[in-house]
């Protein structure tokens, strides 16, 4: 499906977030989706996700959630992050990521889903939220905070068990967790889907295998071709059954 881009400014409580924007071309209305990127923010890879998302009938938005320190990419960095350049890359990243305290994300997160469901090309109905590494943190405390709006929550390759497992008692949406091997233990895989299934929601979560952290990012030293397959092949399905039904109705109040 051919598709479109835009570069955006989202208004916040505390100033204005630049995005990205992917969505099918045509004048269509389509269900949209919150994606977050990984802690090195927007850039040609975050793009070309969204691009592939949009493609399958998506509106994907991909917000600069490190807007209060300048617009992405906030930090200079290599076309290709490996081993030798993720030091120094880091060091540049944590004060950033520990700045950003959960008051700011959910802060945040309400204005990102004020602005994407406002958006003229997203069908009215539930949406879902998807992030990468400390995105992902991010997409599940917004689908905690959100539960009757957000109906699909996917996260790779994340901390999402970092608020403790009574943190997702509130959930409501469908989830997908794609974890690295080298992130979670089987132990505490067990830990995490006990709390899931605590909080009486469908779910995956899984252990992709041969895996480290970043596996999805293809500018990267961790990227794995096969795990990035098996991204697609549980993300499509999981917003495929719950939010295509929003996209029809949405098209068809055109």
């Amino acid at each position: 499906m051919p598709t479109q881009s835009k570069s955006l400014r989202i208004p916040t409580a505390d100033g204005q977030a630049d995005a990205f924007a992917a969505f099918p071309g045509g004048g269509e209305r389509h269900p949209g989706v919150l994606m977050y990127a990984d802690g090195f923010g927007i850039r040609p890879v975050l793009r070309e996700l969204a691009r592939e998302l949009a493609g399958h009938g998506y509106y994907v938005l991909v917000p600069n959630f490190f807007y209060r320190h300048g617009p992405a990419p906030v930090i200079e960095l290599p076309e290709y992050i490996g081993e030798e350049a993720r030091g120094a890359v880091f060091a540049q990243l944590m004060p950033l990521i520990e700045a950003h305290t959960a008051e700011r994300v959910l802060r945040d997160a309400d204005a990102f889903l004020t602005f994407l469901t406002a958006r003229p090309e997203v069908g009215p109905g539930p949406v879902g939220v998807t992030g990468y590494c400390i995105g992902g943190l991010l997409a599940t405390r917004t689908a905690v905070a959100h539960p009757g709006q957000v109906a699909a929550l996917a996260a790779f390759h994340a901390p999402v068990g970092a608020d403790g497992p009574e943190s997702l008692a509130k959930l409501t949406a469908e989830v997908h967790f794609g974890h690295a091997e080298s992130d979670l233990t089987p132990e505490g895989l067990g830990e995490l889907n006990q709390a899931l299934e605590a909080a009486g929601v469908g779910y995956t979560s899984e252990i992709y295998p041969g895996t480290v952290h970043g596996f999805t990012m293809s500018d990267t030293g961790a990227f794995d071709a096969a795990a990035l397959r098996l991204h697609w092949e549980r993300l499509l399905p999981l917003l495929g059954r719950t939010l295509d039904r929003g996209g029809e109705l949405g098209r068809s109040r055109r």
